[in-house]
């Protein structure tokens, strides 16, 4: 579980673009143009065993099927190839409050998941994105797969107690 001082995950490094310093990037915003509009990213070693670089966001712009940003203090490409594979964050404040019904993921994960009577089924591990539903992963004497469709498989979702109630039968 998120706390308010967290930053938030939006996206990743995917490569080098061109000789001047850009990079190419997988966003997790919706729609993807969004991860533009949140500055500066820290970027992050997937498993944090090296501290974070913190970098200003200059521009961004579509180029094909895919998103391309220039960074403060990037001016090359080999610079570009070094940020390849790092995840990029923001701080949780620049982020909007969801409407309701809505969450982040990142509010999601580790939260603890019970079915309609109360029985513990796991804790979200993480989320897939599936096109037709977002899908929770829910880890703990077994392994689920839960859509996430708020109102119908999630009946109800209770951040300050850190508990998702689902309406799923486990086949027992």
């Amino acid at each position: 579980m998120a706390d308010s001082n967290s930053t938030m995950l939006l996206g990743r490094i995917a490569g080098a673009f061109g000789i001047k310093g850009w990079v190419k990037v997988s966003s997790f915003t919706e729609p993807a143009e969004n991860i533009f509009t949140y500055s500066p990213w820290e970027l992050h070693e997937k498993g944090g065993a090296v501290a974070p670089k913190t970098l200003e966001v200059l521009q961004g712009k579509p180029h094909g099927k895919g998103l391309i940003v220039q960074l403060k203090g990037i001016a090359d490409r080999d610079e570009a190839e070094s940020l390849s594979g790092l995840e990029i964050h923001v701080d949780r404040k620049q982020m909007p409050e969801p409407e309701e019904g809505q969450f982040y993921w990142s509010d999601l994960e580790g939260l603890r998941v019970e079915d309609k009577g109360g029985k513990e089924l796991g804790r979200v591990d993480h989320l897939l994105d599936t096109g037709s539903a977002d899908v929770m992963v829910i880890s703990g004497e077994e392994r689920f797969l839960i859509p996430f469709i708020y109102g119908q498989t999630v009946i109800s979702v209770d951040l300050a107690a850190g508990c998702i109630q689902v309406d799923w039968d486990t086949g027992e």
